[in-house]
Order: structure tokens, then sequence, then C-alpha cells
């Protein structure tokens, strides 16, 4: 018996993308009395995935627990606290970064938001979406650790100073201008969107 692989940051994203986890609710079928609970804790696989996705070294835990509360006939609150454990690689040597989460974690949604006129439309305010068919309680996981990670981690030993890459002849950019972690909101965007589009 052959061990399924583990993904890595080498993973083809298709592939990456099919090994996500998932904890689907089906809004139609939510409760409009009582709070449905729920305590998401992905395994080794599931987490290497995340990790991978996020260019983790190591994600050696995470815990999204809380509820999804009626607060009208049609709209829901999801009321949540997300514990996790990781390892980044430090901005300046690579070198493994750990560090320790704990955030609350809110999200409202509504059945029929209003919006501005026309020429003054912009998007609801972060912790309020549009009713979707689905809440994927992983997706809302992956993207709260993704924004609650450090932009630029550093290991204790790396020097403060400005690191600058360029070959010869050629004006160098700063780890500033490289933003390399800022990536992460982008993929928390990303996974945003396809709770809001999955059926």
């Amino acid at each position: 018996m052959t061990d399924t692989p583990r993904p890595s940051a080498d993973t083809p994203s298709a592939d990456l993308e099919a090994m996500m986890p998932s904890m689907p609710f089906r809004t139609q079928t939510l409760a409009t009395r009582k709070p449905t609970r729920f305590d998401f804790r992905p395994n080794g696989q599931e987490r290497a995935a995340i990790a991978a996705a996020l260019g983790l070294i190591e994600l050696p835990s995470l815990t999204l627990k809380g509820e999804i509360r009626p607060v009208s006939r049609h709209d829901f609150d999801l009321e949540a606290e997300l514990t996790a454990s990781a390892v980044q690689p430090c901005s300046v040597t690579m070198a493994p970064v750990p560090c320790k989460l704990v955030e609350a974690v809110h999200r409202r949604y509504v059945a029929d938001p209003i919006l501005p006129e026309a020429e003054e439309i912009e998007m609801l305010d972060d912790e309020t979406d549009p009713l979707p068919e689905v809440i994927d309680v992983a997706a809302i996981a992956a993207e709260a650790l993704a924004l609650a990670l450090p932009l630029y981690p550093r290991a204790p030993d790396a020097a403060l100073g400005t690191a600058v890459f360029a070959p010869p002849g050629v004006t160098p950019l700063s780890d500033e201008v490289l933003k390399p972690f800022a990536g992460l909101a982008a993929l928390a965007e990303k996974l945003k969107n396809s709770d809001s589009d999955a059926s």
C-alpha cells in the first residue's frame, strides 16, 4: 500500500485546488431558529494543502470553531475563533519562523444587499457578503489564516537592514517593493470568491 503524496509548493495549482479541504453548509438548509455549530479541524493532508497554497513551510494545527447564526429570516452571521500554529519562511533568510495565531472571525451573509446607485457602486465591507448557496467553512478558515499571518516574518538572527536584489548594472529592488508575502491577501480574495461561487 502506497502513501498518498503530500501536497507541496511544487504541486500543480489544479491538483492543489483539488486537495483543498471543504466543509460546506447549504444556506437553504440552515436552521432559521437556532445556530448551526461547526468545528473545522483539517487532517494532516488537508493542512499540507493549505500550507502549500499559502507558501507555508508547515501548518501543524488549524481550527475554526463557531456557529452560523440566523439574524433575520434570510440573513446569517458567522461567528468563530481561528486558532493555528504555522511555520513561515523568513522574508530575509528563508529560515523557518513559527507563529501562533488566535483570531476572531466574523462574516455576515445578506440575502438582499442594498447597493449604491450605478455611478457609486462599491464593494460591501470586508465582513459582509451576498448570501451564497453554500457557505464553505474550510474556505473561510483558509482565508482567515491568510489574512492573519504576518506579512514579513523574520527569524531572530535575520539582519534588520534592507535587502536588495539585482544583477550588476540593474537598479535593485528592495524587499519592501517586492512584498514577497503580499500575495496572501490575493489568495484570501480568491478563496472568498470560490466560497461565494460554490454550489
